[in-house]
């Protein structure tokens, strides 16, 4: 009789187990669960809920001992294995999750659920695309499965594929209109497709949907600060550090920001905070390196970027920012090894230029002699002008080279010593047996400070058309200055290095006659070049041979730091550099001289955007210059 009576208690108690656990009143529902398995041990129903409900309830330890207890229990059961792999994705075993998923699906290959967890664990796996195929068959079971649709997306956005992911997002947000996770990350897929205004909106909606979600608003604000809306971004960045202190990509980010505008100790701080919250932050250990790249201290910065190389051993980024302080540094040997990362760092602009050859490329490490070597251009016109120096070193090493350049360089550089054949970029390359791009070269050759070839120039003006520049422009005793006060506006830093003509040229002494070198003034500076009576501008008729044969009859170029002072440098004509207080590397720290070239003379900011200072010393220089007949001050 007691065996009759017990089996309808064990029932009923289930039962109230199963109402307490769909209300979500879980201790309740885990009371009545314990009291099954106190008068039925081995009750598979039981053990199996009570595993759903300790995974439910943060406890997935736990859950995996009671559902694998089921599981001995019944071993055929799909629904338990696919439970039990999310109590292993929760302990972060997510190759063992997999395998509890593909062992359910092999008993219920139907089992959307399962499809769908086990693109989850795909995804924690970095195995986007298998995780996207896994998402696929649970939306083709259940296509209104609003999760799929948004977990589907994230997958496609980690494999670079935001239009794909926008679908998805969207998708998921029509079958749930409040779904705040899309939401926002239909954010992130608009602003990986560079529609910012559009990406806001959506941040805003996932904003408005849970007004304290941290991540949403550090979202946001990433968004602004890619439309330069500086003031908006720091706002929403602050807002989500408000609602959560120890959010550590808040702090980052709002480090990105406080870089951005000169805020220098703020933004150290931020990324200190966000490195104390996150000790294997690579990315901020990085960013903070360029904190100290900024106030001129590559010593620190390096120990910043060896930390983030640490943490991730293959991190890009880590080693080509390393290479820039090396350089600036003065460390030519770990500098020159560290810069061939510049390839594979897919977050700079340098990576888009790589030239994949079914050649070899040549580092120094194979005899060339008899062999034809292609060099080849790689980035900015400055780059090339500086780095060609190198087309006779490897002619040297009894090699045939051919040179390809920008087209807007070809002419001048078509006399250079060492070149068999020079080839403008984009025109058919003729057979080779090895390449190597120009700025590889100080690799190949292990380049130090004191062994930099032709220092003292390498580079020709055309005589034909330097003589009639010399006709056009008869000289007079009137000593003559070329002047370049900008840049290419596109190069990143370019806010830094290029000056305003009207800020320049009340600093230039009248004793000089005057010549703008500027390929493209801009718009800005044409009405303060128009009003100088003391500057001659000859306009769209500077090509580089015709600026190179202007030059050659000058007295001096005074530029900022571009291809103008490079192009002045490499003919071996004195030329007197302005730079921003955090130069480029090549011009190293401290020195008023370069390795690089012979003729140059550095002014350097002494702090952050104090061109005022650079131009009074420029001034009094050209003063006395005058006077003394030189232009290379010691």
């Amino acid at each position: 009789m007691s065996r009759h009576l017990a089996a309808p208690s064990i029932a009923a108690r289930l039962r109230l187990a199963l109402d307490h656990h769909r209300r979500g009143e879980t201790t309740q529902a885990r009371l009545h669960y314990e009291a099954v398995l106190s008068l039925e041990p081995r009750h598979f129903d039981a053990l199996h809920l009570l595993g759903v409900l300790a995974i439910q309830s943060g406890r997935p330890g736990e859950a995996l001992g009671l559902i694998e207890r089921a599981l001995r229990l019944q071993p055929t059961h799909a629904a338990a294995h696919c439970n039990r792999g999310l109590a292993l994705d929760a302990l972060a075993q997510c190759e063992a999750a997999v395998s509890s998923y593909d062992h359910a699906l092999a008993l219920q290959a139907d089992f959307a659920e399962a499809h769908y967890n086990r693109g989850n664990a795909l995804h924690k796996l970095g195995r986007y695309a298998e995780a996207v195929s896994s998402h696929d068959r649970a939306l083709l079971l259940r296509p209104n499965l609003a999760e799929a649709h948004f977990n589907r997306g994230n997958a496609l956005l980690d494999l670079q594929r935001p239009s794909a992911a926008l679908a998805a997002y969207e998708r998921a947000i029509a079958l749930k209109p409040d779904y705040a996770e899309a939401w926002g990350n239909r954010g992130l897929a608009l602003k990986g497709l560079e529609r910012w205004e559009e990406a806001l909106e959506s941040h805003a909606r996932a904003i408005a949907l849970r007004p304290r979600d941290a991540v949403a608003h550090s979202n946001r604000g990433n968004a602004y600060r890619e439309l330069r809306r500086w003031d908006e971004a720091l706002r929403d960045y602050e807002r989500a550090i408000e609602i959560e202190p120890e959010l550590a990509a808040a702090h980052f980010n709002r480090g990105l920001v406080l870089h951005q505008l000169g805020r220098l100790e703020e933004a150290l701080a931020g990324y200190e905070r966000a490195v104390a919250l996150k000790p294997d932050y690579h990315e901020a250990h990085c960013n903070r390196g360029n904190v100290y790249m900024a106030r001129n201290e590559p010593a620190a910065a390096i120990d910043s970027y060896d930390r983030a190389i640490t943490l991730k051993r293959d991190y890009a980024e880590g080693y080509f920012n390393r290479a820039i302080a090396r350089l600036l540094n003065g460390d030519f040997a770990g500098g020159w090894e560290d810069y061939e990362w510049r390839w594979r760092n897919l977050s700079g602009s340098v990576a888009n230029e790589r030239r994949e050859f079914a050649q070899p490329l040549w580092l120094g490490n194979a005899p060339i002699a008899g062999k034809t070597i292609l060099l080849h251009g790689e980035q900015g016109l400055g780059d090339s002008l500086q780095f060609c120096r190198y087309a006779e070193s490897v002619a040297g090493l009894q090699a045939r080279v051919l040179l390809e350049v920008p087209p807007a360089l070809a002419t001048l550089m078509r006399n250079l010593s060492g070149v068999a054949e020079l080839i403008p970029k984009g025109e058919r390359l003729p057979p080779f047996d090895y390449h190597c791009p120009l700025m590889s070269l100080p690799l190949a050759f292990r380049t130090t400070a004191a062994t930099i070839p032709h220092p003292e120039g390498y580079l020709r003006a055309d005589p034909v058309l330097a003589a009639r520049w010399r006709e056009r422009w008869p000289r007079g005793a009137t000593p003559r200055i070329g002047l370049a006060w900008s840049g290419n506006a596109k190069q990143k830093n370019d806010h830094k290095r290029s000056i305003a003509l009207a800020e320049l040229a009340p600093h230039l002494p009248p004793k000089y006659d005057y010549v703008c070198l500027q390929v493209d003034v801009r718009e800005a500076d044409r009405a303060a070049l128009a009003g100088h009576p003391g500057i001659r501008d000859f306009g769209a008729e500077l090509d580089f041979p015709n600026t190179a044969g202007l030059i050659d009859g000058l007295d001096l170029v005074l530029a900022v730091d571009s291809s103008i002072a490079h192009l002045s440098a490499a003919l071996g004509k004195p030329t007197w550099i302005l730079l921003p207080f955090n130069p480029d590397w090549r011009w190293l720290l401290e020195r008023r001289d370069s390795p690089w070239y012979g003729s140059v003379q550095l002014y350097r900011q002494p702090a952050a955007g104090d061109w005022k200072t650079v131009l009074q010393q420029v001034a009094r220089d050209l003063t006395r210059a005058c006077h003394q007949n030189f232009f290379c001050l010691p």
